[in-house]
């Protein structure tokens, strides 16, 4: 499975794409609490095996917490709140002393480290999910089981229309959500577009879970494809944190509150 290094990277670049668009709004604390449980959050469970087993007692212990903290959801059940509370006491003294830029002026809230700490639990699930156990991790094998891999897919007409009417649905959608008027918000425009994508995607997924678990005996949803494995995975493990991590970021009139002194 991915290391440490590959988890901060990932977790680590996407914390600049977000420092940039945002305009410091993610800060630098966001990124190091969010990276940080990207790598070590759900691995906390590994490392205490790997102790308990080193000095010798308490092992069984050890192993007990890992395979409970080694959860994408328990991780964040168990360990959330009380962590919440740590990182958001640090944050405060980090900035306090000087040791780590907060642009606003601001530590993190308990709320902004729980939302932090769920998205990097997922995030570190979403690179274990596809890289663990040989390619032979439950998660992976599911994705790939939404797909057709007995023979060649057939081409049904009725999925041929399906499929093509929400593509064109949501390329159509977008276009007249975005189109030129003469007054624009952004934010609106932004939110409705999210609602139409959420709208077309729980319709797809209808669709292809109508086929591979409804319909006896089972059809071919999207030729080969495993698209209803693809859209969840990619529901949970990469929109939902990302969707964390910018519900954490700091509000605008944070930029115009009177600052931390340092």
């Amino acid at each position: 499975m991915p290391g440490p290094g590959p988890h901060m990277m990932y977790a680590l670049g996407s914390s600049l794409g977000l420092m940039s668009t945002s305009n410091g709004r993610f800060s630098p604390h966001h990124s190091l609490a969010y990276a940080i449980n990207a790598f070590f959050g759900p691995d906390l469970g590994s490392f205490s095996e790997w102790l308990t087993s080193t000095l010798g007692f308490g092992h069984s212990f050890g192993s007990a917490l890992a395979d409970v903290i080694h959860d994408p959801f328990f991780y964040i059940v168990i360990l959330g709140l009380p962590l919440s509370f740590l990182y958001s006491w640090l944050s405060r003294v980090l900035l306090q002393r000087g040791f780590l830029d907060s642009v606003s002026g601001v530590p993190l809230t308990r709320r902004q480290c729980l939302l932090l700490i769920s998205a990097g639990s997922l995030s570190h699930f979403f690179l274990d999910h596809l890289f663990e156990e040989n390619g032979h991790s439950s998660m992976y094998t599911w994705i790939l089981s939404t797909g057709w891999w007995k023979n060649r897919a057939p081409v049904n007409p009725d999925a041929v229309v399906v499929v093509g009417f929400l593509c064109a649905s949501l390329i159509g959608g977008f276009m007249y959500i975005n189109r030129l008027k003469p007054s624009k918000s952004i934010k609106k425009q932004t939110s409705q577009s999210v609602k139409l994508i959420v709208i077309i995607a729980t319709l797809y997924c209808l669709w292809c879970a109508s086929q591979i678990y409804w319909v006896n005996p089972r059809r071919a949803a999207v030729g080969e494809e495993a698209d209803l494995g693809v859209l969840v995975f990619l529901a949970i493990y990469f929109f939902l944190p990302h969707t964390f991590c910018i519900m954490s970021m700091n509000p605008k009139d944070h930029f115009d509150m009177e600052q931390l002194p340092i």
